[in-house]
């Protein structure tokens, strides 16, 4: 009776710690969708507002004509989600190199992938910043994709994911005549589906929400990604707090999305590169 108890005691106390940390992630985000939907008395009021009175719909439609928003979010779209495609082509390929080939010196130059993670962007980013710039691809699509083609840490996840897979798929395909990259798509790739998941979707968040390299990479309004020109136009606007919460709620909108269609995927790729 008494163990009964204590485990009851522990699945209430598990449960409003999960309670508690949910309220602290959600409410932030229902507070910027509110926010989003009050008027500039109510903004300015000085009192919190849970939910606005009658919402203003409107307010997304005066922040589209106070800048060019759609423009901003289609550049975004094109960075991050020509990275993302990048990655889920190269690295894996990479990956499947380093996991199921033998040449020389490949765990030193695995190692030399890995060591690029310790570097930060911060110093990397000078020396981008002027090749970019003597190849004319400032503000440029070419300026924001090219650089973020691979990824040492795709290359990593994607090894690491492949190299437990069994040869003997590999090498049955190669007794029948198929050449690598055949065997890359047919054998391997439909394999690692889950961890194809978690990188696409890492990646595009982080792509999506990138802010200083585009910021540093374009100077043109035409060029600007969500995120620097819903920064500069919360300058410019002189904080209209309820069109810039608006503004977040559509950099948002994009990911809440693209995890709910891969959350299977997701939740079975963190799983299975965990056990790995």
């Amino acid at each position: 009776m008494l163990r009964e108890r204590l485990f009851f005691g522990d699945r209430v106390v598990g449960l409003g710690l999960v309670i508690a940390f949910c309220a602290v992630t959600v409410l932030p985000l229902l507070y910027m969708v509110s926010l989003s939907l009050q008027s500039e008395t109510e903004v300015l009021s000085g009192d919190p507002v849970l939910w606005p009175e009658t919402p203003r719909w409107d307010n997304f439609a005066v922040l589209f004509d106070s800048a060019p928003i759609a423009r901003f979010v289609l550049n975004s779209l094109i960075m991050a989600g020509a990275i993302t495609l990048s990655h889920l082509i190269f690295d894996p390929l990479i990956g499947y190199v380093f996991a199921k080939f033998t040449f020389p010196f490949k765990n030193t130059l695995f190692l030399v992938i890995l060591a690029t993670l310790m570097v930060p962007f911060f110093v990397r980013m000078i020396p981008l910043y002027v090749m970019m710039s003597n190849v004319g691809w400032l503000d440029s699509y070419q300026g924001l994709i090219v650089p973020f083609l691979m990824d040492a840490y795709g290359i990593f996840l994607m090894r690491q994911f492949i190299s437990p897979l069994p040869d003997e798929l590999i090498d049955a395909a190669r007794v029948d005549g198929a050449s690598e990259l055949r065997i890359f798509a047919r054998v391997i790739l439909p394999q690692t589906k889950p961890a194809l998941a978690v990188l696409g979707l890492f990646t595009f968040v982080f792509q999506w929400n990138e802010f200083l390299w585009p910021l540093v990479a374009t100077s043109r309004e035409e060029m600007r990604t969500m995120t620097v020109g819903l920064s500069l136009f919360n300058r410019e606007a002189f904080t209209l707090w309820n069109l810039t919460a608006a503004g977040a709620v559509i950099l948002f909108i994009p990911t809440i999305i693209l995890f709910f269609v891969s959350q299977r995927y997701l939740v079975r790729g963190i799983a299975l590169t965990g056990l790995k």
